[in-house]
């Protein structure tokens, strides 16, 4: 009797924990189907290798928004991983309970939360009005300064999750702490690291206050990262609030490529950290 009433609450519980994840996932899939049901249809050859057309005009591309937006992730990354990748090891290697790394977790987490756009206006105010232009480093700089928390708090836990005897054994070989933790602890929490900094990347991809701040944007081919340049998420902002119904089609083409992109990048470094792996 005891027996049956626990395989049935085993059972009751499993169909609870599998509804919550189907809940889950379903908001998702349901974005996910949605932006590709209306944007596919207006994606061709030019919208990849064209500039966007005349106001008003059909056809065109969005070629400048997709390349400036790969631009800008990767100014952010070369700013936003290395500062909060490092500093996460400090907070869990160096420092762990003086006030100056409770401070730091505390301004972490407090970062996280501020919104983007005030971001943007920060960087404005101190990097395009002294400058008198904007540009893709403002731009670089206000998404790295919005990846920087994440990537600080999912690597921080990260890190923790590598037992301390794994370090004392280091230590008991005589090896250097700071190979114990570039060699052993990193590489032991590489794939949860990874999957932090992905998540920071996701984020930022989509950002647009910041950039209205930053980048401004640019109907044409950027020269120069001193200079405005296009991204996809304004792009896709300027097309959606116009009258014209083929803009509309184009932006969303544009989140669909932005997903994309997002997806593409997740899955590459998964495939590259998988194969060094092995």
């Amino acid at each position: 009797m005891i027996g049956s009433w626990r395989k049935s609450v085993n059972s009751s519980m499993m169909g609870v924990f599998i509804l919550s994840a189907v809940l889950s996932l379903a908001p998702l899939f349901a974005v996910l189907g949605y932006v590709l049901c209306n944007g596919i249809g207006a994606l061709n050859w030019d919208f990849f290798v064209q500039l966007p057309g005349a106001i008003g005009v059909q056809g065109g591309g969005m070629a400048n928004a997709i390349v400036g937006t790969l631009i800008l992730i990767f100014i952010a990354c070369l700013m936003g991983i290395p500062v909060g990748f490092l500093a996460a090891i400090y907070l869990v290697e160096y420092d762990r309970t003086s006030w100056f790394s409770t401070l730091t977790r505390f301004t972490t987490d407090v970062l996280t939360g501020v919104p983007s756009i005030i971001i943007g206006i920060v960087v404005y105010t101190a990097i395009v009005v002294p400058m008198k232009h904007f540009s893709a480093w403002a731009a670089g700089i206000a998404l790295g300064i919005i990846m920087i928390p994440v990537v600080v708090r999912s690597t921080e836990e990260m890190l923790k999750l590598v037992p301390h005897s794994v370090r004392e054994a280091g230590l008991a070989l005589g090896i250097p702490k700071w190979r114990i933790v570039l060699w052993i602890v990193v590489p032991a929490s590489a794939r949860g690291i990874i999957t932090g900094i992905m998540l920071a990347v996701a984020r930022v991809s989509g950002e647009t206050a910041p950039l209205l701040f930053t980048a401004l944007g640019n109907r044409y081919w950027a020269h120069s990262l001193n200079e405005p340049i296009s991204s996809l998420p304004v792009q896709i902002y300027d097309y959606a609030v116009s009258p014209y119904k083929d803009w509309h089609r184009q932006a969303w083409a544009g989140a669909l490529v932005l997903l994309f992109i997002v997806m593409i990048l997740n899955l590459g470094t998964r495939f590259i950290f998988k194969g060094r792996q092995h």
